[in-house]
């Protein structure tokens, strides 16, 4: 998937107001690498290609000219956007956290739910929301819910599809793997 191609956490990025924008360490440092391959690789490459199409004459009917500077702009927004993503983070490293069974941000949690079936999240922040990796938001209903549970509590939280109530079976507190 590119790097600037629009995902769903680009539209859950709303942070409730007055609380951080909290991150794993791991997700700071793959922000600030695909921040860096933008500025480094991306960007200056780009740059030539319009440069060299700009040379070639008529820009009207230039097409790699035109696209060029499309991508140059794509390119320019999400790196202000990732600048401003990392000025607002404040780092929360999962692995300092002293052993509990409760759930904070950064917990690796498994569930059981009312029908039998166990999952397991990791409770990150909303620049490294990952379902398919089990990587759920703080701000997110079920990880809200979670919030301060222990081990053999059962929470209940409003899910698209109504109320549901979900067991905490293991409460961790391991490293965010990229």
């Amino acid at each position: 998937m590119s790097p600037l191609s629009i995902s769903a956490t680009d539209f859950v990025l709303q942070l409730p107001e007055g609380t951080r924008n909290y991150i794993t360490p791991g997700g700071h440092a793959r922000i600030r690498a695909e921040l860096e391959r933008l500025l480094r690789v991306d960007r200056p490459q780009v740059v030539s290609v319009v440069q060299w199409a700009a040379a070639n004459g008529d820009r009207s009917e230039n097409a790699d000219y035109i696209y060029g500077k499309r991508r140059l702009r794509e390119i320019d927004r999400r790196i202000r956007f990732l600048t401003k993503r990392l000025d607002l983070a404040e780092i929360v490293d999962p692995l300092t956290r002293a052993n509990t069974d409760q759930v904070f941000f950064g917990a690796t949690v498994t569930i059981c739910d009312q029908q039998g079936l166990e999952s397991t999240y990791q409770i990150v922040g909303v620049d490294e929301t990952d379902f398919a990796r089990g990587r759920i938001s703080w701000v997110s209903p079920l990880a809200r819910a979670l919030l301060k549970s222990r081990t053999g509590d059962t929470v209940r939280f409003q899910s698209p599809a109504g109320w549901r109530e979900v067991e905490v079976l293991c409460v961790e507190y391991l490293g965010i793997e990229s």
